[in-house]
């Protein structure tokens, strides 16, 4: 993600509290966020076995409206939003145009004619104007980004902690789906259960004069279940062991979404930005492959070090690591030679110019 120099960050509408609660905030993609509050690993378990909520006001918002939105969102991403029916969401990507990826996405279908786009706050601008260059088919667009304030209340106990705060069925809620309702005494906000952790919960989207309400409604929910603030550090560690991609570190303008193991969201049953570029490549087979991988040595992997094969010669890099706060060991994500990325491969990883012991594993890491 970009970071932004101190003079021209954003703040979200909740950024004075994280201050007061003493989090540690630091410049990311353009907002003012906090990084963490007691420490990541701590706040990495609240997550994993109880209830955290992270403020990810950050994050996009398009609406994209009329007949023909549908076909637009055809048009410019990946997956096949066709089988979407109202209040269902679905992860996609935008093609670039280049075999490369504008952004990861998600879609939620309100109803046929109307659709909300949920984008990584370090490429709004690159996504609106990338979806609007396509929009010769007279679809209504607009960009909420700067208006919505996004709760992520994330954690096994989450769906009980906020039930007293609405009347939806939290408990029964189907991944990647959603559903508007009063929330907090809040009316028509919408809630998703479309999560980045793993560990279940929910996305509660509130317009920026709600956010303090919310905020506060659902600390008070959530108090007897030891809910706690949640930093985007403890973020990164959760989504990592699940093996979710991260746009900027191991997707980006130049990652196909097959090298990416994104195949499941590349439809070739319909047309798209990269169609016919990405089917050859498919065809021909790619040359390198995002691998998961676990160390085998001590060690932890980290951003852009070097993956190495058993003679020292370099196979890849390192797109995600870290030591994981469930599993006690270093892991990691990484594109490396498609020779090197089959199951159980020996791989090394470039630590302080020593060959670190490696081994491809399956995803996800962390299995509750």
């Amino acid at each position: 993600m970009l970071n932004a120099s101190k003079d021209n960050m954003k703040n979200t509408a909740l950024t004075q509290i994280h201050i007061a609660l003493g989090a540690k905030m630091v410049p990311f993609a353009g907002y003012n966020m906090p990084v963490q509050y007691e420490g990541v690993n701590a706040e990495h378990e609240t997550v994993r076995n109880g209830v955290g909520v992270f403020d990810v006001s950050h994050m996009g918002e398009f609406l994209l409206k009329g007949p023909k939105a549908l076909d637009l969102i055809q048009k410019v991403c990946s997956n096949d939003a066709s089988v979407l029916f109202d209040g269902k969401a679905q992860y996609s990507c935008m093609p670039n145009g280049k075999g490369g990826i504008v952004d990861d996405l998600i879609i939620y279908r309100v109803n046929a004619e109307e659709y909300f786009i949920v984008v990584n706050a370090s490429n709004i601008e690159k996504d609106w104007s990338w979806i609007s260059s396509h929009n010769n088919l007279g679809v209504e667009m607009h960009n909420l980004s700067d208006d919505y304030s996004l709760l992520a209340i994330q954690g096994p106990k989450a769906a009980e902690a906020m039930q007293s705060l609405t009347s939806i069925d939290l408990s029964n809620m189907t991944y990647y789906t959603f559903q508007y309702s009063t929330f907090a005494g809040i009316e028509n906000v919408m809630v998703s259960a479309t999560g980045y952790t793993g560990s279940g919960g929910f996305e509660v989207y509130v317009k920026n004069e709600d956010a303090e309400k919310l905020w506060h409604a659902v600390f008070k929910a959530g108090e007897s279940f030891g809910i706690k603030p949640i930093g985007l550090a403890a973020r990164d560690t959760l989504r990592l062991e699940m093996g979710f991609c991260l746009y900027g570190n191991d997707i980006d303008d130049s990652t196909s979404p097959l090298e990416a193991g994104l195949g499941w969201i590349t439809k070739f049953t319909k047309d798209f930005t990269d169609a016919e570029f990405l089917k050859g490549q498919k065809e021909a087979g790619l040359q390198r492959k995002l691998v998961a991988f676990e160390m085998i040595e001590r060690g932890i992997p980290r951003h852009d070090y070097l993956i190495e094969d058993a003679n020292g010669n370099t196979i890849g890099k390192v797109t995600s690591g870290t030591m994981s706060p469930s599993m006690k060991i270093g892991i990691g994500l990484g594109y490396v030679q498609t020779a090197f990325a089959a199951l159980d491969s020996e791989i090394f990883i470039s630590i302080r110019d020593k060959g670190i012991k490696a081994k491809v594993v399956k995803l996800p890491f962390y299995k509750a």
